[in-house]
Parts: structure tokens; sequence; C-alpha cells
């Protein structure tokens, strides 16, 4: 028997990160549908600054040039979600701003309410990103749950 995992002629990798991010799609088009969120659910999305067609104020990029953690909870306005992304109004300092995020950026997306998780696999450079701090958005914070349940991670990293 080998040890070595043959590469697969099928993208399994991409097409699952694909449908999980379709998952966050459907959730927020869900929420927008509803005018906001029900019972006890909030959402923090976490996703690539300088990902193709991720759309934030500067000084926003200046402060989280790699990754950012926004939270969806008390204070957001105009969430609207479609097939490729999602915008969502939330306030920084008392400073208004649209996002407008697609789902390919994310890289992370979690529900403490029900300690849902999905995380998606991001390839980086040989050093990864610089550490970041989470952002500031206005509205109460609550932690994450970090035991591990209802956590989905993918990463389909190959022996060689």
């Amino acid at each position: 028997m080998s040890d070595s995992v043959a590469d697969s002629l099928i993208p399994y990798d991409d097409i699952v990160q694909e449908a999980l991010r379709a998952v966050v799609g459907r959730v927020l088009g869900q929420v927008a549908d509803m005018g906001g969120l029900p019972g006890a659910h909030h959402f923090y999305i976490t996703f690539k600054t300088q990902a193709p067609g991720v759309d934030i104020p500067a000084r926003l990029i200046e402060r989280f040039p790699d990754e950012m953690t926004i939270v969806l909870q008390n204070r957001f306005w105009d969430l609207r979600a479609d097939d490729e992304r999602f915008s969502v109004g939330l306030s920084f300092n008392q400073i208004p701003s649209t996002l407008t995020i697609p789902f390919s950026a994310i890289t992370g997306f979690h529900d403490p309410a029900v300690n849902f998780e999905l995380r998606f696999h991001v390839a980086d450079g040989p050093e990864g990103p610089d550490p970041h701090d989470a952002a500031e958005n206005d509205g109460e914070s609550a932690q994450p749950v970090e035991d591990g349940s209802n956590v989905v991670a993918v990463d389909f990293s190959r022996k060689k």
C-alpha cells in the first residue's frame, strides 16, 4: 500500500468550497428577505480585504490589509445578497460604511447562537498573513465559542 494520495482530476476541494460558500449566501439572503436576524442569531464573517471584488473603505483596508472580521448582530442595514456577493451597511467608529464582499473572499463564517461555523482554506504566501485585530464595528460584541463543535473546516491538503 502506498502512502501517497493520487492527484484527482476532479477538483473536489473547489466544488465543496463553492457549495459551502453558497450556504453562507443562502443564509444571508434569507436574513435580508426577513429584514433582520431571527432570535439570538448573529454572524462573524471573516474575509480577505484584498480579494478581487471586495469593495470596502480605504481606511479599513489600511487597518486590515489582509483579513478582517465583521459582526452582523445589532447595528447593520441594507443587507443584500445575490449569487456572487453580499453587501451590508455597518458603522466603524461612528462612521457609516457600505461593504461589498464576494463569497469567494470569505474565509470564515460563524453563528455563535447555534455554534455553527464554516472555515475555508485559502492559500497564503510561504509565510502566511500577518496577524490582525478583529474589526471593531459598532455594536455589542459576543465572543465565539471555540470548542470546535459543529465546525466544518475545508482543507484538502495533499501529502507530497
